[in-house]
């Protein structure tokens, strides 16, 4: 199959069932990012990850890439697929891409929603690491500030562009390609060696 023709079968597959090709375009998109974030550990050395004895033998801690992936798959997806429906129910788009309307969707975005779903994020995946409560919010006292920051530097303009400028049934699938590159972050700052 040529790219045009994968790009028209992806297309016709996201009209015909457009939750289940977001859930697992994320899933997959999401695991390789983290399998990203952990050959970027394993090449500056001086790992920082939790699980030494995978990354001391060179190898690739499996579960956490399939961490990843299952957030992608049960929780970004599903989320933002229901998300921008709502937010475009409410606020349809515009086809100018500035406009206030599409400024004030960046705005709850970014300052609403993105706030709310970092903490989502967070827990989600400690309760699939098998973190107890105690030490996910531990890890949100630390960490948050820190990543709600990082993300407004990578998502508020990421947004403006999503909003802007690509089309509603494909606004998810940009995201998860933003995704990848946010997963390498996230998945350094949640799986770093708690401090002692």
């Amino acid at each position: 199959m040529s790219p045009v023709d994968l790009w028209t079968s992806y297309n016709a597959a996201l009209e015909e069932s457009p939750l289940l090709v977001k859930s697992v375009t994320a899933a997959v998109i999401l695991g390789t990012g983290d399998l990203a974030g952990q050959a970027l550990e394993a090449v500056r050395g001086g790992n920082d990850s939790t699980n030494d004895a995978t990354q001391k033998d060179g190898g690739v801690d499996v579960a956490r890439a399939l961490r990843f992936a299952v957030f992608g798959l049960v929780l970004q997806a599903p989320w933002n697929h229901f998300y921008y429906l709502l937010l475009d129910g409410a606020m349809p788009p515009t086809e100018e891409p500035f406009t206030s309307t599409n400024f004030v969707k960046v705005v709850i975005d970014q300052f609403v929603q993105a706030p709310i779903f970092t903490v989502l994020i967070f827990v989600f995946l400690g309760i699939l690491e098998g973190k107890q409560l105690e030490s996910i919010q531990k890890q949100l006292e630390t960490d948050y500030k820190e990543t709600i920051v990082a993300n407004w530097k990578l998502w508020v303009p990421a947004t403006v562009v999503n909003i802007g400028f690509v089309p509603p049934i494909l606004r998810v699938l940009y995201l998860n390609c933003v995704f990848f590159f946010w997963s390498i972050y996230l998945s350094l700052v949640i799986n770093k060696k708690p401090e002692t």
